[in-house]
């Protein structure tokens, strides 16, 4: 048997290595989402860009195994496909180490706490605590949502290589969310390097009327930025200056003790 550290992780694993079937039974699970919700083979086909009788053929594999169900021409995923999520969250260390922090920042605040992770282009919440106040649909475990826009994406973006923020920024294509929304390039760069200079990063109602959030970085004891945290808060009830003197002391202290155990 091979060993396993055999691929040189800079050009990433061998074709020969790599399962198609798997990949490509995976894009057709991505191929729905909020706005199309449920599809036809051909529409799976053209999303995924698969032929239509391959796009048949892992539908109807997927049907078969529960992860889709099929009513007439047109074919929806099914609660069954939560588990291939569920399995992060129950088997990943981070949410299980954030998660008594996110409580006791929430309760203590009385405000929502959550914690998020970069995925290419957008930030996906892996835990959250409400305390009570429901501030966002978006504030749940599995969601996600643009990193540009967001407090926790700007600190994950603040932590990547110049470079690599720079590639992001030339391919995205911001769409203008709320009026509030920060879409120009140049100003989104300024607000990643304020983000980086100053250790956080506050975002008003970019993501969500109403909606105002305050993120910190969360790293390993070597240093590395793994994850970020934030408070958010109706911004009918906290101005700007209030949620960084109320809800950043102890977001810094959280990440401080975070710091030793991821």
């Amino acid at each position: 048997m091979p060993p396993e550290t055999d691929l040189p992780e800079a050009e990433g694993p061998l074709k020969r290595d790599l399962i198609a079937g798997l990949e490509k039974g995976l894009q057709v699970i991505e191929a729905f989402d909020q706005e199309r919700s449920r599809l036809t083979i051909s529409e799976v086909a053209q999303r995924t860009g698969l032929t239509r009788a391959a796009a048949r053929r892992y539908l109807i594999t997927l049907a078969h195994l529960g992860y889709v169900r099929h009513e007439q021409k047109l074919f929806s995923l099914t609660p069954k496909v939560l588990r291939l999520g569920q399995s992060y969250l129950h088997s990943a260390r981070l949410p299980r180490i954030v998660q008594p922090l996110l409580y006791r920042l929430a309760y203590s605040l009385e405000e929502a706490a959550s914690a998020g992770v970069l995925d290419h282009d957008e930030l996906v919440c892996v835990a959250a605590v409400s305390a009570g106040r429901v501030v966002s649909a978006t504030l749940q475990p599995g969601t996600r949502v643009p990193a540009f826009c967001t407090a926790n994406g700007r600190v994950l973006l603040a932590s990547l290589p110049q470079q690599e923020i720079e590639a992001l920024l030339a391919r995205l294509q911001p769409e203008q969310i709320t009026s509030f929304t920060i879409v120009n390039k140049e100003r989104l760069l300024l607000e990643v390097a304020r983000t980086r200079a100053q250790g956080y990063a506050i975002v008003d109602q970019e993501l969500e009327l109403g909606l105002r959030t305050i993120a910190v970085p969360l790293r390993n004891f070597r240093g590395d930025t793994v994850a970020a945290m934030n408070i958010s808060v109706h911004a009918a009830r906290m101005p700007v200056e209030e949620i960084i003197e109320r809800c950043l002391p102890p977001l810094l202290k959280a990440q401080v003790e975070l710091a030793a155990l991821l």
